[in-house]
């Protein structure tokens, strides 16, 4: 059973920075998924080449909220993210022609 290993990029304020920055670009991958896994898909999908992986499982977060219905408690789930660094030169476009 393949797993599928890359579920989505990280698009925000902090992960643009590193991108400017550093050359590194942020994922959220599949809780089973390995280092070597994640930098064989990046390299297939967006046919660069990685130098390193970092990675690191985001723990779940309590989140309350006040409606019309009274005080509602709910959670957002833990995952794991993916910091991939892109050899020197090489851009990932996530937006394409937009």
């Amino acid at each position: 059973m393949a797993i599928r290993v890359l579920i989505k990029p990280i698009i925000s304020e902090k992960s643009e920075m590193l991108t400017t920055d550093v050359n590194q670009y942020s994922f959220v991958v599949d809780k089973r998924a390995t280092k070597l896994q994640i930098k064989k898909s990046v390299e297939e999908l967006y046919e660069v080449k990685v130098d390193s992986v970092n990675t690191m499982i985001m723990p779940s977060k309590n989140k309350n909220r006040n409606t019309k219905r009274g005080f509602v408690r709910g959670s957002v789930p833990s995952f794991k993210k993916a910091i991939v660094t892109v050899a020197e030169g090489e851009v990932i476009d996530f937006f394409g022609e937009v």
